[in-house]
C-alpha cells in the first residue's frame, strides 16, 4: 500500500519501511529472504544437473541451457526492470518478482521434459531480475547513516553466504528427496517473503520521474546484455571464432559448418545494440522525455570506480567457485554434498562479516571495508590455491575459505553501499540494476576466462603426462584426453575404478592439480586488480545518503 505522505528526510515524496522498532528490521529480513532465494537458485542447480539429465534423458546441449538460461536472462533484464521499479513502485516490483519466481519454480519442479524446464528457468531469471534491484533500491532509499551500513552489511553477507550454501542444500535435497525439490523449496520461502513484505515494507517510487515508456531502450539494452552474457557463458562450448558444435534449440540453429561461430556474431550484435542504446538514451534525456538509463551516473566517482572494482573482483570470486568444486569431486572423490560442506566455511565467514563490517564502516568509512574485504579475498584465494594437492585432506581448505568468505562479506555488502551512496534516491533502481548487471557480467566473464584456463591447462597437461607413460598407445592417450576434456575432468572418477589405470590416474590427477592452481592464480590476479581500483574510491564514499562533496559537482540532476 502506497503511503501518500512524505517520509521525513526522503526527497521527492519517497516513503519508507515501517520505521517503528523491530518492524523496520523485519522488513530487511524479508528482503534478505527474497535475495537468499534467488542467489541460492543460481548455484543449487549445479549439483542437481546429473540427476536431471538421468531422469529427463537430456542431451549435453539441453543440460547446458538448463544451467545457463537463468543467469543469461537474469543479467539481461536487471537494468530495465530496476528502472520499472523506480517508476511503478519498488515494493510492487519486489512482490511481483516473488510471485513470478514462485510460479516458475513450481513449473520447473514439475517439468516433464527439458524444454519446459528451460522455459521455467527463463521465467525464474525474469523473477530474479525483478527481485534483486528492488531490494537494493529499497535499502538505498530507506536506511540512513549507521543503520545504512548495518543494512547493507546484512544484505551483502546474505549474498556471499547463500552462494556457498546453494551447493550444500542442492546436494542434500537431490540425495535425500529429488532434484525437483531444488525448485519446490522456493515455494514456502517465497510465500514467507511475500507475507512479510506486505506487512513490514511500505511502497516507494520516483515521484519526479518523467512518465512514459522507453520501449526501444528496453529492447536495445536487453539484446545487448543478453548477447554478451550468452557469448561469455557459451564461448568455450560453441567456439570463440571457429564453430566447435552446432546449436539447435527451440527452432534456432547455427550449423557446425558455418564460416564462423555464433559467438563473435553475438558479440558484434550486442556491441551495436549497446552503442545504439547509448545514443537513444542520451537523446531522450536531452529531449526531456522518459528514458531508461542516465549515463551521467558514470560521472559520479563512487558509482564509476565502485562498479569497475566490483566487476573485476567478480571475475575472480565466481571463477574460483566454479573451478574448485570440479577439482574436489574429480580428484579428491568428494560427493556433491561433501563439496557443499567444504564450502560451508565460506558461507559462515560471509555471515560472520556482517556485524563486523558495519562497525568498521561506522568508524573508518565503507570504502575501507571494501578495500579490507578485497584484501582478505586475495589472502583467502592465495592460501586456498597453495593448499591444492591431490593427497590433501579437504579440511585443510576450510580455514582459507573461511577467510575468503569474510572478505566476500565485507566487499559485497559495503561495495553496494559505496556504489549507491552518492546516487540520487530517485535513480536508485536503475543504478542498482546497473551495479548488479556489471557484477553478473563479471561473474560470467570470470567463469569464461578461468574456465578456459582450467580446461585448457587440464587438457594440455593431461596429454603431456599421458605421453610420458611407457607403452600407452597414442590412440588410447587421445581417447583418455578427450574424455577428460568433454567431462570437465569428471571422467576421472570412472577411470579410477579400474586398478590397471593407476599410472593414468596419477597423470590426470597431476594435470588437474596444475590446472586448478592456474585457475586459482588467475582468480587472484583479478581480485588484486579490483583491490587496486578500490583505492580510487573517495575516502568518504557511502558515509551518508545523497551527494557527497566529491560527487556533487558532477552528479546528474534529479529529474
Amino acid at each position: 500500500m502506497t503511503n501518500s505522505t512524505r517520509a521525513p528526510g526522503l526527497p521527492g515524496g519517497e516513503t519508507s519501511m515501517d520505521s517503528a522498532g523491530k518492524g523496520r528490521w523485519l522488513g530487511l529480513a524479508m528482503l534478505s529472504v527474497g535475495v537468499a532465494m534467488i542467489i541460492v537458485d543460481a548455484t543449487i542447480v549445479n549439483v542437481a544437473v546429473p540427476a536431471i539429465i538421468a531422469e529427463l534423458k537430456l542431451d549435453g546441449a539441453t543440460a547446458e541451457w538448463v544451467n545457463t538460461t537463468y543467469a543469461l536472462v537474469f543479467a539481461a533484464f536487471l537494468i530495465s526492470l530496476g528502472r520499472i521499479g523506480d517508476l511503478t513502485g519498488r515494493r510492487r516490483l519486489y512482490i511481483l518478482g516473488l510471485f513470478v519466481f514462485i510460479a516458475s519454480s513450481v513449473l520447473a519442479g514439475a517439468a516433464p521434459n527439458g524444454t519446459l524446464l528451460i522455459v521455467a528457468r527463463l521465467l525464474q531469471g525474469v523473477g530474479g531480475a525483478m527481485i534483486l534491484p528492488a531490494t537494493q533500491s529499497i535499502l538505498n532509499n530507506n536506511f540512513r547513516g549507521r543503520d545504512r551500513a548495518i543494512a547493507f552489511g546484512i544484505w551483502g553477507s546474505v549474498i556471499g553466504g547463500m552462494a556457498a550454501i546453494g551447493p550444500l542444500l542442492g546436494g542434500w535435497l537431490t540425495t535425500e528427496l529429488s532434484w525437483r525439490w531444488a525448485f519446490f523449496i522456493n515455494v514456502p520461502i517465497g510465500l514467507i517473503a511475500v507475507l512479510g513484505t506486505l506487512r513490514y515494507i511500505r511502497e516507494s517510487k520516483d515521484q519526479d520521474a518523467k512518465r512514459g515508456l522507453d520501449p526501444l531502450g528496453f529492447i536495445l539494452v536487453t539484446v545487448g546484455l543478453a548477447g554478451i552474457v550468452f557469448a561469455l557463458i557459451e564461448g568455450r562450448a560453441y567456439g570463440w571464432w571457429a564453430p566447435e558444435k552446432a546449436i539447435n534449440l527451440a527452432g534456432l540453429s547455427w550449423p557446425l559448418d558455418a564460416p564462423i561461430s555464433v559467438i563473435p556474431v553475438a558479440i558484434a550484435v550486442s556491441l551495436v545494440a549497446l552503442v545504439l542504446f547509448y545514443i537513444v538514451e542520451t537523446g531522450r534525456k536531452r529531449a526531456g522525455v522518459a528514458y531508461l538509463f542516465d549515463f551521467d551516473l558514470w560521472r559520479v566517482p563512487t558509482f564509476r570506480y565502485g562498479n569497475l572494482a566490483g566487476t573485476i573482483v567478480s571475475l575472480g570470486e565466481f571463477g574460483l567457485l566454479f573451478a574448485l568444486p570440479l577439482f574436489l569431486q574429480a580428484v579428491l572423490g568428494l560427493t556433491a554434498f561433501q563439496t557443499g560442506l567444504v564450502f560451508l566455511s565460506l558461507a559462515v565467514g560471509a555471515f560472520f562479516a556482517a556485524p563486523a563490517a558495519a562497525g568498521i564502516a561506522r568508524r573508518s568509512g565503507p570504502r575501507r571495508v571494501v578495500t579490507l574485504g578485497m584484501g582478505l579475498e586475495a589472502v583467502g584465494i592465495l592460501w586456498t590455491t597453495l593448499m591444492i594437492g591431490k593427497d590433501i585432506n579437504p579440511l585443510v581448505l576450510v580455514p582459507p575459505l573461511f577467510v575468503y568468505g569474510i572478505g566476500v562479506g565485507f566487499a559485497t555488502a559495503q561495495l553496494a553501499n559505496v556504489v549507491l551512496g552518492d546516487v540520487p534516491p530517485q535513480e536508485s533502481g536503475l543504478a542498482s540494476g546497473a551495479n548488479t548487471t556489471m557484477r553478473q557480467m563479471g561473474s560470467a566473464l570470470g567463469i569464461a576466462i578461468l574456465g578456459t584456463i582450467l580446461f585448457s591447462t587440464l587438457l594440455s597437461e593431461t596429454k603431456a603426462n599421458l605421453a610420458a607413460i611407457p607403452g600407452l598407445p597414442a590412440v588410447a592417450q587421445a581417447g583418455i584426453a578427450e574424455s577428460i576434456d568433454k567431462s570437465a575432468g569428471q571422467a576421472l572418477t570412472g577411470i579410477k575404478a579400474d586398478p590397471a589405470n593407476a599410472l593414468v590416474v596419477v597423470a590426470i590427477e597431476d594435470a588437474f592439480v596444475d590446472a586448478a592452481r592456474a585457475a586459482g592464480f588467475g582468480a587472484l590476479a583479478f581480485v588484486l586488480l579490483g583491490l587496486g581500483l578500490s583505492f580510487l574510491l573517495p575516502a568518504s564514499a557511502g558515509r551518508g545518503h545523497g551527494m557527497g562533496e566529491d560527487a556533487a559537482a558532477t552528479a546528474p540532476p534529479a529529474h
